[in-house]
């Protein structure tokens, strides 16, 4: 008989990895849906809210991983 159980040799961290990794894919997805759709504001839109074209430049060119 084997000293370990097989509760003992469960990995209990992975769901939690899993879940960690499935908010990161979603809050990337998020982030890339978001500035696509600041992308196709008009200048009507952007000036509703108090920003130009040069105020989103930049987060538009950022990485989908990157906040």
């Amino acid at each position: 008989m084997s000293i370990y159980s097989h509760h003992s040799m469960t990995n209990h961290h992975g769901s939690g990895f899993l879940a960690q990794l499935g908010e990161t894919f979603h809050v990337w997805g998020e982030r890339w849906r978001q500035r696509r759709e600041l992308a196709e504001w008009t200048e009507r839109d952007l000036h509703d809210v108090g920003l130009s074209r040069s105020d989103i430049a930049g987060e538009l060119e950022k990485p989908f991983w990157q906040a």
